[in-house]
């Protein structure tokens, strides 16, 4: 479903950043989920993400770059705290996979 359209200053209000997985820990939550720690350069710091990311080995997932939505309110899931989200598609299994930034770039640089 093709949802309405909206003015553009409602993108630009979204503060996105690329970080850079420091850290990845089982959750505390009902669903199998992981503990992000996600830094986001020396302006933003570091910050917590919980989610269904399990198609991805924790291995795999420390030291990648993803791209995150900083400026939304924490949110609760179960015990723990979500502080960013972390963006990312469906693949054709129903999977979340990230979006990454196609080569290196600097810590926090702003997503536009």
């Amino acid at each position: 479903m093709v949802k309405p359209q909206a003015e553009f200053g409602s993108f630009a209000a979204l503060d996105i950043r690329v970080g850079r997985i420091t850290n990845v820990e089982d959750a505390n939550t009902k669903k199998p989920t992981y503990r992000l720690t996600v830094d986001f350069g020396p302006e933003i710091g570091l910050k917590k993400s919980c989610g269904a990311y399990r198609n991805y080995s924790k291995e795999f997932l420390l030291g990648k770059e993803v791209i995150g939505i900083v400026n939304f309110a924490s949110k609760q899931m179960g015990p723990e705290i979500s502080e960013v989200l972390i963006l990312g598609v469906p693949n054709t299994k129903g999977e979340t996979i990230f979006l990454r930034p196609e080569s290196d770039v600097e810590l926090g640089v702003e997503v536009f």
